[in-house]
């Protein structure tokens, strides 16, 4: 089965999908135990989220990049989610997509949300020739991430190291393609 050259691959159940972030721990540490993301988290910078686990761990080097030590696995609402994707402006504008140049600039200034399509990653984090969301949350879309939309917080740092350890694909999240949000 090819697969599309964009697709969301994440672990999701019927109300909530998982996406992740990597932090040093002083905002890792406090979001764990909260529960959900607190200082010295800051809300006014642009948060990316990351379906994709292997994407995560290019990101940040298996956890060991310097401020990118603790891997968290937010889990959050599919409607959130959704509500992201259905707000969200590339990040950079696509000649021939059908809009102007001007026109995706004034959307980009006015969204709360920036898409990217990075390339997918393998267990061995070279590039796969499809790519994987990720998603840049700022201003409205941060507040409704921190307050609304997170369900939990876990750590999966020592996941993350002993998957790099063992190169082991049977301990990968079990991600699988998302459905395209109706409407």
């Amino acid at each position: 089965m090819e697969v599309p050259q964009r697709q969301i691959r994440a672990v999701y159940s019927e109300r909530t999908i998982t996406v992740y972030q990597a932090y040093p721990e002083a905002i890792a540490g406090p979001a764990v135990r909260a529960g959900r993301f607190v200082d010295p988290f800051k809300r006014e910078r642009m948060t990316w989220i990351k379906p994709s686990f292997l994407w995560m761990m290019y990101r940040c080097g298996w956890a060991t990049k310097p401020g990118q030590e603790r891997v968290l696995a937010i889990e959050i609402t599919r409607d959130g989610f959704e509500w992201a994707l259905g707000r969200a402006c590339l990040s950079h504008h696509e000649p021939g997509g059908g809009e102007s140049r001007a026109d995706w600039a004034r959307r980009l200034r006015t969204s709360p949300v920036r898409v990217q399509w990075d390339p997918e990653r393998s267990l061995g984090l070279a590039p796969l020739p499809y790519r994987s969301l990720q998603l840049g949350l700022g201003g409205e879309a941060v507040r409704r991430y921190v307050d609304e939309w997170t369900v939990s917080i876990t750590d999966v740092t020592a996941l993350a190291r002993e998957i790099a350890a063992k190169r082991d694909p049977g301990l990968l999240p079990p991600e699988r393609p998302y459905p395209e949000p109706a409407g």
